[in-house]
């Protein structure tokens, strides 16, 4: 299942805990149908390719590829890992429950609803505005998944689903200069990860897949020697020809030039210099 990005997923993994089963609010909800069902098969046969983007992912993801309605590329996407007896459950309600505890997707745990319903099979739907951005089918009493459990699910980019969301996760969504949320796939930012005492690092990713850039912030100086291909610098003069990106978190600009050794930030009280991090440098 194509998840978070390939260089991050190193550095941030674990402070990637997922927001499970917010109190209060109900997994299953009857919700309003949109405006164009899914009116396809619940059941399309998948198939695991050995490479990354959009088009594996959907195929790999089968029926709930086809179910979403993403304003931009799927962003993750699969079948489940069998299970034992007793993991799955005895409606299919439970298995959608149980696609929470087997999977632990970073997707959101409330607010979903029954799109269609087949005798053994069910495709829920995470809406927003009216068009379905998390898509899972449980199914019954699959091959080495004994009772109701997941099947297939598939998701757009963190970047489509709900603020209230988005915020508690790893990622910061960056915007554009019309203040449209930005895919996480074309920029995305974090904090380091507590665990390898990296909190006061912050890291930005340009792309993904080989094609993927990072690049650090580390005024305090945690991260390890060699991590960076230059130090960080929190004071520059912004370089002649260097072109604005358009893209914004908060006060910061994201600036680049030709050179992709670093990338510029400005913010209200200046510039500073980002370096790239070296390929394969990162935190286990």
């Amino acid at each position: 299942m194509r998840g978070r990005l390939a260089v991050t997923t190193v550095l941030v993994a674990s402070a990637a805990v997922a927001c499970g089963g917010e109190r209060g609010q109900d997994l299953v909800v009857a919700g309003t149908a949109p405006p164009v069902p899914y009116s396809g098969p619940l059941h399309v046969p998948t198939r695991n390719l050995d490479e990354d983007g959009a088009r594996a992912t959907r195929i790999e993801s089968g029926s709930v590829g086809r179910a979403l309605e993403c304003d931009g590329a799927i962003y993750s996407g699969g079948g489940s890992e069998p299970w034992s007896e007793g993991d799955g459950g005895t409606t299919p309600q439970e298995g959608l429950k149980a696609y929470f505890d087997i999977e632990q997707p970073d997707v959101p745990r409330h607010g979903y609803r029954a799109e269609r319903s087949e005798s053994d099979r069910v495709l829920y739907s995470f809406d927003v505005g009216g068009r379905t951005k998390v898509a899972v089918v449980v199914a019954r009493d699959r091959k080495n998944r004994p009772g109701w459990g997941p099947e297939t699910s598939a998701s757009c980019d963190p970047s489509e689903l709900p603020e209230s969301y988005t915020d508690r996760q790893w990622y910061e969504i960056w915007k554009d200069r019309q203040d449209r949320r930005v895919p996480i796939t074309k920029v995305n930012s974090s904090a380091g990860p507590e665990h390898c005492d990296w909190e006061k690092a912050h890291f930005l990713q340009l792309g993904e897949g080989k094609k993927g850039m990072l690049y650090a912030r580390d005024p305090d100086r945690v991260l390890p020697d060699g991590m960076l291909t230059s130090p960080y610098d929190g004071d520059v003069r912004m370089p002649a020809g260097a072109r604005d990106t358009g893209y914004r978190f908060h006060d910061r600009q994201l600036w680049l030039t030709d050179d992709p050794a670093k990338a510029y930030v400005r913010t209200s009280d200046g510039v500073e210099a980002w370096p790239l991090v070296k390929e394969g440098m990162g935190c286990a």
